[in-house]
C-alpha cells in the first residue's frame, strides 16, 4: 500500500529532519494510526558531502583530516580505518608502538562513542541521571585525547605510517586512574538502568530484529551483536594488533532494543580490559614511520575492513599509482543498520519508535558521505 494511501482514521507525519531523537538531520515519514507506528520511510542525504570524491582531490595523507568527519563520535576509529587500507595498499609496516598507541586510542574513543550512545539513548527516554553519569567519564577520555593531540572531537591522530604525535608522560598515570575507577561506573549504569521496570518496559521485546533479517540487511557491530550473532571483526579477521589481546564479544538473546544495550555496555567492559593490556605492553621505539606528502602506492586496490563502534567500517581504494587515489569508497556500519528501522518498527506505539530507532545507534555523518 502506498504511504499516500491513507484510510480516514491514519495521518501521516514528518518526525525530523530538526529532531532531537532522530541524532542528527534524518526524517522519518511515519504513517499512524492512533499511536501505533504502521509504516516507516527514512529520508536521508541532507549532510551530503560527496566525501569520497573528495578524496579523489587530496594526496593520500592529506584526506586523513576528512576521516574524522565520517564519524565525528568516534573520529579515532575513523582514522585507523583508513588509515589501515592505505598502508595495506603500500605495503607500509608501521612500528609496533604505534600499533600498540592506535589500539589504546581506538578502544578509548570506542568507550566514548558508546557512552554518548547511552546517554543520548537513555535521555530519550526520560532518564536524565544516566545522561551526566556517561558523560562525566567521557570528559576523563577527551581529556586524554586533548593531553596528546590537541584536539577533543576531531583528531586528526593516526596518520599513514603511526602516529602524529607520542603519549606525553602525564598521559599514563592520568589513563591508569581512569581504568581503575571506569568499571565501578560501568556497575553504576547498570544499578540504575538494566534492571529498572521503567527501562525494562521501553526496551524489552521492542525493536526486536531477527538474524536473518540482520544478515539480509548486512547489519553489523552492537546492532548484529545484539540479535544473538558473535561476529567482531577484531576477532574475525584480526587486524592491527588484535590478535595479541584477551577480550570477549558480548552478544544478545532475542536481539530487542534491550540486547542492544546490554551488548554495548558489555563492551565498555571489554574495551577497557583491551586498553589495559595495551598500555601494560607498551613498547619503546619511534612512533611513526616518514611518509611523505606526495607519497604513491603502487597501481592496484584494496579492500580493508574495521571493527568501529556502530559496526563495520571499511574502505575500497584503487590507486593508479599517483599520489591521489583514482576512486575510493567508503563502507559504513549506519547506512546499513537505518536499513532495519522500517522493518522492526512497524506495529509499535510511537514513543517505542524513539526507543528503537535510538537502540541502532545510528550517526548521520555515516550516513550521508
Amino acid at each position: 500500500m502506498s504511504v499516500k494511501q491513507l484510510r480516514t482514521e491514519e495521518m501521516l507525519i514528518n518526525m525530523g529532519p530538526q529532531h532531537p531523537s532522530t541524532h542528527g538531520v534524518c526524517k522519518l515519514v511515519i504513517k499512524m494510526d492512533g499511536e501505533e507506528v504502521k509504516y516507516i520511510q527514512p529520508h536521508v542525504g541532507f549532510l551530503h558531502r560527496s566525501i569520497e570524491k573528495i578524496a579523489e582531490n587530496r594526496n593520500y595523507p592529506q584526506f586523513v583530516p576528512y576521516t574524522d568527519r565520517i564519524d565525528y563520535c568516534a573520529s579515532m576509529n575513523a582514522n585507523h580505518a583508513y588509515v589501515v587500507a592505505a598502508e595495506k595498499l603500500g605495503d607500509v609496516e608501521i612500528p609496533e608502538r604505534a600499533e600498540y598507541l592506535r589500539v589504546i586510542m581506538a578502544e578509548l574513543n570506542r568507550i566514548a562513542s558508546h557512552l554518548v550512545w547511552l546517554a543520548t539513548f537513555t535521555i530519550d527516554l526520560g532518564a536524565v541521571t544516566p545522561f551526566l553519569y556517561a558523560f562525566r567519564e567521557r570528559e576523563d577520555i577527551l581529556d586524554l585525547f586533548e593531553m596528546t593531540c590537541g584536539q577533543r572531537l576531531t583528531y586528526n591522530y593516526m596518520t599513514i605510517g603511526g602516529v602524529g604525535w607520542d603519549i606525553p608522560k602525564e598521559f599514563e598515570p592520568k589513563l591508569r586512574q581512569f581504568l581503575k575507577i571506569f568499571p565501578s561506573r560501568i556497575d553504576d549504569y547498570e544499578d540504575l538502568l538494566t534492571n529498572n521496570p521503567i527501562f525494562l518496559h521501553r526496551t524489552k521485546g521492542v525493536g526486536v530484529l531477527p538474524k536473518e533479517t540482520a544478515y539480509e540487511y548486512s547489519v553489523s557491530g552492537p546492532s548484529l551483536r545484539g540479535s544473538g550473532v558473535k561476529w567482531d571483526i577484531r576477532k574475525a579477521e584480526p587486524y592491527s594488533i588484535y590478535d595479541k589481546f584477551d577480550f570477549d564479544i558480548p552478544i544478545g538473546t532475542e536481539g530487542d532494543a534491550w540486547d542492544r544495550y546490554k551488548v554495548r555496555l558489555q563492551e565498555l567492559r571489554e574495551s577497557a580490559k583491551i586498553v589495559e593490556q595495551a598500555i601494560d605492553g607498551l613498547p619503546g621505539g619511534d612512533f611513526k614511520k616518514k611518509v611523505p606528502l606526495t607519497w604513491k602506492p603502487p597501481e592496484g586496490e584494496v579492500f580493508c575492513r574495521i571493527e568501529a563502534p556502530r559496526g563495520e567500517m571499511a574502505y575500497h581504494i584503487i590507486s593508479d599509482g599517483t599520489p591521489k587515489p583514482y576512486r575510493m569508497k567508503i563502507r559504513t556500519a549506519s547506512f546499513c543498520n537505518l536499513q532495519v528501522l522500517p522493518i522492526i518498527g512497524v506495529n509499535h506505539m510511537i514513543a517505542d519508535l524513539v526507543a528503537i530507532f535510538g537502540s541502532l545507534d545510528i550517526i548521520l555523518p555515516e550516513v550521508d558521505r
